[in-house]
Parts: structure tokens; C-alpha cells; sequence
């Protein structure tokens, strides 16, 4: 047994974050996980990305967005029409706590990103991924 203090489950999933990780979950999604849990990962990515959000609501986005990441959770994401309904609850929630500081700078971004995600599942992550 390790001496190691464990971290709360409810922070294990952040260690999954990355820009690079995010957008090959994102493309990989993009055939099963629906337009609402893109659109909604998207958002809070670039909410996450604006100097203006607190650190407090980065911490949660975090949390979410790692959660989405997670290549192994409650219902496996490959089920078609329910493998991601628990990582669209997390995001939800997610969004939900954040709202205050979600900008329509950040939806315009996501719903632009959403749409040429659509067309360009194979390529390179954007820069703003890296």
C-alpha cells in the first residue's frame, strides 16, 4: 500500500486535461458523443482559455473537461446513443456552476470550432490545443 495521500475522486479526473487530449477526445467524439456535449466541451474550453475566468471556475472546468477525457468511466463512450450521457452530465454541471463567465465570445468560438471539427476529423490539433 502506498504512503502517498490519494487525491478526491472528484479531482482525479483533472490530471486527465490537456489541450492535445481534448481535441483527439473531440474528434474521436464528434461521431457518437452529439452536437449539445461538443458544443458544451468547446465552450468551456475556451472559456477556460480566457484570462478573465477565475481560477476558481478554470478548477471546475478542468474537473469536467478531464472527466470527458477520462478513457475509462461509468458507461463506455463507444455505446451509441448513451456512452456519453455521463460525461454530458458532468459538463453540464460543469457549465451550469461557470455560467457567470461564460461570454458569447466563447460560444461563437465553440460553435465555429464545432463546425469545422465536423469537416477535419483527422487532422493536427489547432494551435489553440497545443
Amino acid at each position: 500500500m502506498s504512503d502517498s495521500p490519494q487525491l478526491p475522486a472528484k479531482y482525479r479526473a483533472a490530471r486527465w486535461y490537456s489541450g492535445p487530449r481534448l481535441w483527439s477526445t473531440l474528434t474521436r467524439a464528434a461521431r457518437f458523443a452529439g452536437e449539445k456535449t461538443l458544443i458544451t466541451a468547446l465552450t468551456l474550453f475556451y472559456c477556460l482559455q480566457d484570462k478573465d475566468t477565475p481560477p476558481q471556475a478554470k478548477a471546475i472546468i478542468v474537473g469536467a473537461l478531464g472527466y470527458f477525457i477520462l478513457p475509462t468511466d461509468l458507461i463506455p463512450d463507444f455505446l451509441p446513443g448513451v456512452g456519453y450521457t455521463e460525461d454530458m452530465s458532468a459538463l453540464v454541471i460543469a457549465l451550469g456552476t461557470v455560467s457567470a463567465y461564460i461570454k458569447d465570445e466563447h460560444k461563437a468560438k465553440a460553435r465555429e470550432r464545432f463546425e469545422k471539427l465536423l469537416g477535419k476529423r483527422d487532422t493536427p490539433p489547432p494551435s489553440e490545443f497545443s
